[in-house]
C-alpha cells in the first residue's frame, strides 16, 4: 500500500508542477506531461516501477478519449466523412508504409521486416494529436476533421495489420519467438480468437461490433433511463465506466483495437439524451489517465540505450517524421487542402503512435524482427511522440503568422462619438445597423473581420476594424458617454466577455447582446445584461405559427397561440436565470433542474389549457 501512494504521490506531483510551467511557456500540457515523465524516470527505476506495464494500464485513458470523440460524432456526420476516411486515411497509410519500407530495405533490411517496420511507423499517435488540437480549438477546422479521419482510418487499420504481421514471420527468429511465450497483440491478453480460423475469426470479429451497435442503439438508453431514476450521481458515473471497460473488453477478446470499439459506441449515442452527462462523468478519467499515458512514455525512454545508439535514432526518428511530412502534404493537397489547413494536416501526424509499442511486441512474438531492432524502435517512436508538440509550436509560432498575419492590423482610429456603439457587423449586426440608419440613428460599428469591412467600405458602409472587446478601444469609441451598446458578435466567449466588461465598468450602459442558445442567456444575465436576444428565437416563433397554420389554423389564431407560449417562455426564462450558476453546467445544476421541473409542471398544463381555449373561442 505505501508503495502505491509513494507512486501515484511521485507522478501527481510531477503532472501538478510541470504541466502549468509547460503551458505558460506555451508548449502545451502533452510536452508538459512528457517531459515530467523524463524528469520522474530515475525515481521510478529505484522504486522498481514496471513502466511498460503502468503505460498498458494508461492506454486506456486513449480509449476513454475515443469514445468521448464518438460521442461528438453524430452518424450523419461521420458518414459524411466517408471519403477523407477512404481518401486521405487510406492513401496515407499505404504510401507510408511503402515509402518507409523503401528506405528499409535500402538500409539492408528484410522484405518482411521492412515491410513490418513500414506498417509500425504508418500509424500517428491519436493521444497526442487529438488532446493538441482539442487544446488549441483546432480539432473542427479543415486541417483537424482531416487528421482525425486519418487517425480514425488508422485505428481500423489495425485490424488487417494485426493479421499481415505472422505472415512475415522469419524462420531463423522462430526460437526467439518461442522462448517469449508468443505474447499477443495486446501484451499476452486473452485473444478468444487466437486459436479460430480466418473465417472463424473475421465472423467473431464482425459480431462483436454488431454487438456494440446493437447494445449502444437498443440497450444503454433504458439502462441509463434505470439508473438516472435512482438519482445517485455516483452510479451513473459508475455504469458509464462499465459501457466503456465492458466494450473495451469484448473488443479486446476478439483481437479488436478497445479504441475503435469505443468510438463506435460513442457514435451510436451521440444522438442520446445522456449524451452530455456521459461526456462529463466519463472526461476526469480521461484527463488523469492520458496524462498518466504520457508521463509513461517520457518515463520509458531509455536514455542509456539511447546514447549507444543515438545514431541510429536520430536518422530513423527524422526519416520517419520527413517520410510521413511529404506523404501527408502530397495527399492532402490533392486531396484540396491549402494554405494553414495543410500545414496543420502535414505537421500533427508525422510521429509514430502508442499502438506501435503493441505491434512491435506482437512484431517479436511472431518472429518478425529481433530485440535489438525492437528496442531501436521503441526509441524511435517514443522519440518522435516527443518532437510532436514542437510541430504544433512550429504551426502557432510561423505557419499562423504567415497566413494569419496578412490579415492582422492596428485597430482603426475612432474619430466619431456616437450614442451608439454597434459590436460585429456580420449577419445579425448588419441588420441591425441597417434598421437603426434608416430610423435616423448613427451608429459606431466595430468588427474585426477586415476582408468583410473592406467590401463593406465599397458600398459606402463606414465601420471601423478592432477588436470591440478591448477596452481601450471601446474608450475610444466614448463608451463612456454611450447611450447603447448593442453586441452581435458571432463567438459566444467574445460576446461574453464584452457583456462582462461593459455590465460592470458601465452600469448605467444599456447592452442589448446577442445569444446564441437558451443556455447563453442564462449566462448573459448572470453578467449583468438585461436585453438579451436570443439569434433563433424569432424565426423559431414564426415556422412554429406557420407549421400551426399549415395545421388548419387560421393566421390570427395561429399567431395568438404562439403569443401565448411566448409570454409563458420569457416568464418563466427569467424565474430560471435566477438560479443559472456560472461555474456548474447546466445539466449538473440542481438548484437550476428543480426549478425547470417544477415550472414545466405548472406552466405545460396552463398554456394547454389556453391554446384549447384559443382555438375555442376563435372557432366559435
Amino acid at each position: 500500500m505505501t508503495g502505491f501512494l509513494i507512486l501515484a504521490f511521485v507522478i501527481l506531483v510531477a503532472g501538478v508542477l510541470a504541466v502549468p510551467v509547460a503551458t505558460r511557456l506555451g508548449l502545451g500540457s502533452v510536452l508538459g506531461y512528457l517531459l515530467a515523465g523524463m524528469a520522474i524516470s530515475p525515481l521510478l527505476s529505484a522504486l522498481g516501477v514496471d513502466v511498460e506495464a503502468l503505460q498498458v494500464f494508461a492506454e486506456f485513458g486513449v480509449v476513454m478519449m475515443l469514445f468521448i470523440v464518438g460521442l461528438e460524432l453524430e452518424p450523419k456526420r461521420l458518414w459524411a466523412m466517408r471519403g477523407k476516411l477512404l481518401g486521405l486515411g487510406g492513401s496515407q497509410i499505404v504510401l507510408t508504409t511503402l515509402a518507409i519500407a523503401g528506405i528499409a530495405l535500402l538500409d539492408h533490411q528484410p522484405w518482411q521486416t521492412a515491410l513490418a517496420i513500414g506498417m509500425v511507423l504508418a500509424l500517428s499517435s491519436t493521444a497526442i494529436i487529438i488532446q493538441s488540437l482539442t487544446e488549441k480549438g483546432l480539432l473542427r477546422s479543415e486541417g483537424g476533421e482531416a487528421s482525425f479521419s486519418v487517425l480514425l482510418m488508422q485505428d481500423v487499420a489495425v485490424i488487417p495489420i494485426l493479421a499481415i504481421v505472422p505472415l512475415l514471420a522469419m524462420p531463423e527468429l522462430a526460437s526467439v519467438a518461442a522462448h517469449s511465450g508468443g505474447e499477443g497483440a495486446h501484451g499476452g491478453g486473452l485473444d478468444l480468437t487466437e486459436n479460430m480460423s480466418g473465417w472463424g475469426a473475421a465472423i467473431a470479429r464482425i459480431a462483436a461490433v454488431g454487438a456494440v451497435l446493437f447494445f449502444g442503439a437498443y440497450v444503454t438508453r433504458p439502462l441509463f433511463r434505470f439508473i438516472a431514476g435512482t438519482n445517485l450521481r455516483e452510479l451513473f458515473t459508475a455504469a458509464g465506466l462499465l459501457v466503456v471497460i465492458g466494450i473495451a473488453l469484448l473488443m479486446t477478446l476478439v483481437g479488436l483495437s478497445p479504441a475503435l470499439g469505443t468510438f463506435i459506441a460513442g457514435v451510436v449515442l451521440a444522438t442520446s439524451e445522456y449524451r452530455h452527462e456521459l461526456e462529463s462523468d466519463i472526461n476526469p478519467f480521461k484527463g488523469l489517465l492520458l496524462g498518466l499515458f504520457f508521463i509513461t512514455v517520457g518515463a520509458g525512454i531509455d536514455f542509456g540505450l539511447a546514447s549507444e545508439m543515438i545514431g541510429d535514432v536520430l536518422f530513423w526518428a527524422f526519416v520517419t517524421i520527413a517520410t510521413k511530412f511529404v506523404v501527408l502534404f502530397t495527399i492532402g493537397w490533392l486531396y484540396g487542402l491549402r494554405k494553414q489547413s495543410l500545414w496543420l494536416f502535414a505537421l500533427s501526424l508525422p510521429q509514430a503512435g502508442e499502438f506501435a509499442f503493441v505491434l512491435i511486441s506482437f512484431a517479436v512474438a511472431n518472429a518478425v524482427f529481433g530485440r535489438d531492432l525492437a528496442d531501436l524502435l521503441l526509441l524511435i517512436v517514443a522519440l518522435t511522440m516527443l518532437v510532436t508538440p514542437l510541430l504544433f509550436i512550429l504551426y502557432d509560432k510561423v505557419v499562423e503568422r504567415i497566413y494569419c498575419g496578412a490579415t492582422e492590423r492596428e485597430p482603426d482610429a475612432i474619430d466619431e462619438k456616437n450614442d451608439i456603439i454597434l459590436a460585429g457587423r456580420g449577419r445579425v449586426g448588419g441588420l441591425i445597423d441597417r434598421i437603426l440608419d434608416a430610423a435616423g440613428y448613427k451608429a459606431t460599428v466595430i468588427d474585426y473581420d477586415s476582408s468583410h469591412l473592406e467590401i463593406l467600405k465599397k458600398f459606402g458602409v463606414k465601420s471601423y476594424f478592432g477588436d470591440a472587446t478591448r477596452p481601450d478601444l471601446l474608450e475610444s469609441a466614448g463608451i463612456a458617454n454611450a447611450k447603447l451598446l448593442v453586441v452581435a458578435l458571432d463567438e459566444k466567449e467574445q460576446i461574453d466577455k464584452l457583456v462582462g466588461y461593459a455590465s460592470k465598468t458601465y452600469p448605467d450602459l444599456h447592452v442589448t447582446a446577442r445569444a446564441i442558445d437558451r443556455d447563453h442567456v442564462y449566462k448573459l444575465w448572470s453578467l449583468g445584461c438585461r436585453d438579451i436576444i436570443r439569434e433563433t428565437y424569432d424565426g423559431s416563433m414564426r415556422m412554429g405559427r406557420s407549421a400551426l397554420e399549415a395545421l388548419g389554423h387560421d393566421r390570427q389564431e395561429a399567431q395568438a397561440m404562439v403569443d401565448a407560449f411566448e409570454e409563458m417562455d420569457r416568464s418563466s426564462m427569467r424565474e430560471i436565470a435566477d438560479a443559472y450558476r456560472v461555474d456548474t453546467p447546466a445539466h449538473e445544476n440542481e438548484e437550476l433542474l428543480a426549478k425547470i421541473r417544477e415550472l414545466r409542471s405548472e406552466w405545460d398544463p396552463k398554456l394547454r389549457e389556453q391554446m384549447d381555449e384559443i382555438t375555442k373561442r376563435r372557432r366559435s
